[in-house]
């Protein structure tokens, strides 16, 4: 049976409302979340983008049950990968069993801020698989120095670990990375889950490791008033990845977006009130082999989202 999860949106919500639907999801029946980790919104509409290790630490205290993992951080730029495996360690401690690492390549939105060059998707790729090296060895306890092809440790040594090593999931969104996720990773997390992709995954070593794929919505009381809420704080959906990665502010996705006509979000998001429509397009992502959805509710209904799908939705896949 698929598990279902929900998706903490930084991005649009300020931190104690996201420890708030974090124990919200929790007690509604979601049995994990995953929390964005930017340094900007996409646009400025969205209006938040909090540290998301400090919120990790009050949703750690706040929830008992509920899985959290970061969807996704970067350890390649903006944050050395020795600092986030203490961060990760940390956060595994406080959460016995129930934290993970989601890691990804990154966008220019988030990482370019400290002023170094934004490299291609191949050269990250190699950063990134570099960072998951260091973090592993700092996990192990043991003082770490590493001179790499990207980073440098010196000397390094955790001392806070948690009795379980969390597992290091990788998102991806096209064959390339899936096949990275299977051969080195944990498992995958992808917004963008497709057959081929999954394909990739599990034929590169991925077969019995666990798949995460998202699901956007807006649940809002008719199909319109849903596709005007997404059209206002969600208009990037569309937005092809390679801009995803490479647009380097809000502003630049603001001007973007002005290029989208708001019946181009239909496809892509589950709009309004209907159950049929929110559970298709789940058993469409189980039907190629994901195991684990993660629902995106956009725009600030938390609430009236929360109650459908505790009515609705979540009901049919505890039986």
């Amino acid at each position: 049976m698929v598990e279902l999860g929900y998706a903490l949106s930084s991005e649009e919500h300020t931190p104690m409302d996201l420890v708030r639907n974090a124990r919200t999801a929790e007690e509604a029946g979601f049995t994990f979340a995953l929390i964005s980790d930017h340094y900007h919104p996409w646009i400025d509409q969205q209006g938040q983008s909090p540290f998301v290790w400090s919120v990790i630490g009050a949703i750690a205290a706040s929830t008992q049950r509920l899985r959290l993992g970061t969807g996704v951080t970067c350890p390649i730029m903006r944050i050395h990968p020795a600092v986030i495996a203490q961060a990760a360690a940390t956060s595994a401690a406080m959460m016995p069993g129930r934290f993970f690492l989601g890691i990804g390549s990154g966008e220019a939105l988030n990482e370019h801020i400290t002023g170094e060059h934004w490299p291609s998707t191949s050269v990250r790729q190699d950063m990134m698989s570099e960072a998951i090296d260091i973090i592993r060895l700092l996990w192990e306890g043991e003082e770490v120095s590493f001179w790499g092809e990207f980073f440098t440790v010196e000397n390094a040594r955790l001392y806070t670990l948690p009795e379980e090593t969390p597992p290091i999931l990788i998102a991806a969104s096209g064959t390339g990375t899936a096949a990275l996720a299977g051969e080195i990773g944990d498992g995958l997390i992808t917004t963008k889950a497709n057959e081929k992709l999954i394909e990739e995954f599990e034929s590169s070593g991925g077969k019995d490791k666990p798949k995460i794929g998202q699901v956007k919505v807006c649940w809002a009381e008719n199909e319109e008033q849903a596709l005007d809420r997404v059209y206002k704080y969600w208009p990037t959906e569309v937005v092809p990845g390679p801009l995803h990665s490479d647009l380097p502010t809000p502003a630049h996705f603001e001007e973007t977006v002005k290029l989208i006509h708001k019946e181009d979000l239909k496809e892509s998001i589950v709009l309004g009130p209907d159950p049929q429509c929110h559970l298709e397009k789940i058993q469409k992502l189980v039907d190629i082999g994901v195991d684990q959805v993660y629902i995106h509710q956009i725009g600030p209904d938390q609430e009236g989202f929360f109650n459908f799908y505790r009515r609705e939705i979540l009901p049919k896949f505890r039986s």
